[in-house]
């Protein structure tokens, strides 16, 4: 698994769910925001990485046992034990709220790897252990039973679905208080770029708006607000 330039990241870092949003919406991706998985705890930066993902399909009780959790061939187990450094893991949960996905003791492994943080459009068990520890967690909320009351992990780094969007193995995970942004990973560097050049013109915008301007011909601007962006942000620079 390709880890994330620490360039882009910090781009990344700047901006925000809805910019991104805006950015992938213009290259025609309209189904980018996971539904309903919200974070367990407030953030102080985003959650950003390269998607590790685990697919859950309904448990069978021959098989899922209570020895399975330990057994080697687990994928949930396999993924939390060789999660790579700053990536997210992303489970199907096939949006299964009243069942954990997880529990603390695993969050805890996922801490030690130096995960960025864990996507789930299922349950979480143990949340409030969970948010103690300040690991970005997006899920549909608390859920006491454990994941083999329903869940078996039957594969890892293939696509899934998590929450209604696809998830391929390296796209890139950016979550905040607003949403969770799945990136493919051939536009990030572009989209990076853009989402850094998109807040500073929004920044100026708001000034405009905020001064008494109509919105007609601010946002979107025209090129009488372009040309006053452009002063605006060459003073700026100067400035700096």
């Amino acid at each position: 698994m390709k880890a994330l330039d620490s360039s882009v990241l910090a781009k990344l870092e700047r901006t925000n769910s809805a910019t991104l949003s805006t950015l992938l919406l213009k290259r025609g991706l309209r189904n980018t925001a996971i539904r309903g998985v919200r974070p367990l705890s407030a953030l102080d930066k985003p959650m950003i990485g390269p998607a590790v993902t685990v697919r859950y399909i309904p448990a069978r009780e021959d098989i899922d046992g209570s020895t399975y959790s330990s057994d080697p061939s687990n994928y949930q187990r396999r993924a939390i034990d060789t999660i790579p450094d700053g990536h997210v893991l992303v489970f199907d949960c096939r949006a299964l709220a009243e069942v954990a996905g997880i529990g603390a003791m695993l969050a805890r492994r996922l801490v030690y790897r130096n995960a960025a943080g864990m996507v789930l459009d299922g349950g979480v068990r143990d949340t409030a252990d969970i948010a103690s520890l300040g690991f970005p967690t997006y899920c549909l909320g608390p859920a006491a039973p454990a994941n083999l009351v329903a869940h078996h992990a039957s594969d890892m780094n293939q696509p899934i679905a998590c929450g209604g969007v696809a998830v391929y193995p390296g796209d890139i995970i950016f979550g905040d208080s607003e949403a969770v942004i799945v990136i493919p990973r051939e536009y990030v560097d572009e989209i990076a770029d853009e989402a850094v050049a998109m807040e500073e013109q929004e920044a100026f915008l708001k000034i405009e708006i905020e001064s008494g301007r109509s919105t007609l011909g601010v946002y979107p601007p025209n090129e009488e607000t372009l040309a006053r962006y452009a002063q605006w942000r060459k003073a700026r620079r100067a400035e700096s």
